[in-house]
């Protein structure tokens, strides 16, 4: 064997290293629209793999593989925290979501979803749009989180807001003995689609808010909206928000801002948000822990829309929706009480009862035969 072979076995067991935690993953290639797409299927011991579909211009493979690895086994977790009948998995398509789009690309793209028989079902992510999954749904019924004019559940913002407002409230109890949000201080970074909704639940409850956002008009609205409640808002510089001497830290923005430098400057007793990863690493978590700043893990409170979407597959029941995600505290207390029982991170406590759940599910049943065909189909 040549050593040019022989770099090429290596090369290929290497890729094999990266995806040993995980049941599958799929290249997907498809010259004629540009596709160029990955789904990682993380673990299906509750069910069909479920997670949403990204699109961003990866600098390498390699980049976007991390990317949908990483992300699918996040996804794994949160469906168990959840408490929803699926698995982890999570896709990526490798593109310029401004640029590189078609109506053919989705339509490619639901098409190897849907080769998968039933195993993966997906939805909008960072760089995609419900409309964009308009044109999948005519090659595959495995996407979720569709418009209601499609037979969705709407807007999933609305569940994930009020999933964080029911995570505060059990950091509240934590912290003060009482779920009121009243008579707390809360920063808020991020008036997004969800971010501004925290801040309107937290206001009409009467909390005094510190709010910081790129976008102008939003802190505008939000400033307008306190006025009609007997909270407060002050705006404050985007470097400013760690500082600030509120309560309870609530990032809505991106991830990672729990880091070296913004431990440092907080002065808060808790951090409970709906920003994916807001952990830079796991040892930030312990930082945390040893500073005495209670932290709500993002992938528990942040899951409102994913108990949507996951809700949508049994038909759009908005009810059935709220009822769930108002479990979202009594993880949120559980995670918090076991992590003081064991001495452990809040992060480490969550991934622990995620594992358990997996585990003790797995024992009991499976909802795949030998040849990973789906036994059910909630779709047909």
């Amino acid at each position: 064997m040549s050593l040019v072979e022989k770099k090429s076995i290596t090369e290929e067991f290497v890729l094999f290293d990266k995806m040993s935690e995980h049941e599958q993953v799929v290249f997907c290639n498809d010259p004629a629209t540009g596709l160029r797409a990955i789904i990682a299927i993380h673990d299906t011991t509750l069910g069909p793999a479920l997670g949403g579909c990204r699109m961003q211009p990866y600098n390498s493979l390699d980049e976007a593989l991390e990317d949908a690895l990483r992300l699918s086994k996040g996804m794994s977790y949160k469906c168990a925290a959840s408490d929803v009948d699926f698995g982890g998995g999570k896709a990526v398509i490798i593109g310029d979501p401004r640029t590189d789009k078609s109506p053919e690309l989705f339509r490619a793209f639901g098409q190897f979803v849907d080769s998968l028989g039933g195993r993966f079902y997906t939805g909008t992510d960072m760089g995609t749009t419900m409309d964009d999954f308009i044109h999948a749904m005519k090659e595959t019924n495995r996407i979720v989180g569709v418009p209601e004019a499609y037979g969705g559940g709407g807007d999933s913002s609305i569940p994930t807001a009020m999933g964080v407002l029911y995570g505060i409230k059990a950091t509240n109890r934590m912290l003060f003995g009482k779920d009121g949000l009243s008579g707390v201080t809360y920063a808020i970074q991020g008036l997004g689609k969800v971010g501004y909704k925290v801040a309107e639940g937290l206001l009409e409850e009467g909390a005094d808010l510190f709010v910081t956002d790129i976008n102008e008009e939003s802190l505008h609205a939000i400033q307008e909206k306190a006025k009609t409640t007997s909270g407060s808002v002050t705006v404050v510089a985007s470097d400013d928000i760690y500082s600030q001497e509120a309560d309870i830290f609530v990032p809505c923005a991106f991830g990672g801002v729990v880091n070296d430098d913004t431990i440092k400057q907080f002065k808060v007793k808790a951090i409970a948000g709906s920003a994916n990863n807001q952990l830079l690493t796991e040892d930030h978590g312990r930082q945390l822990s040893e500073k005495g700043i209670l932290h709500a893990p993002d992938y528990i409170i942040n899951s409102g829309g994913l108990i949507q979407v996951a809700d949508e597959l049994y038909g759009v029941n908005k009810e059935r929706v709220l009822a769930k995600t108002k479990h979202i505290y009594d993880s949120i207390l559980e995670v918090y009480q076991q992590a003081e029982l064991d001495r452990v991170t809040t992060m480490e406590a969550a991934n622990k009862m995620c594992e358990k759940r997996m585990a003790d599910r797995g024992r009991r049943n499976s909802f795949y035969t030998s040849s990973m065909k789906p036994k059910w189909d909630i779709r047909n």
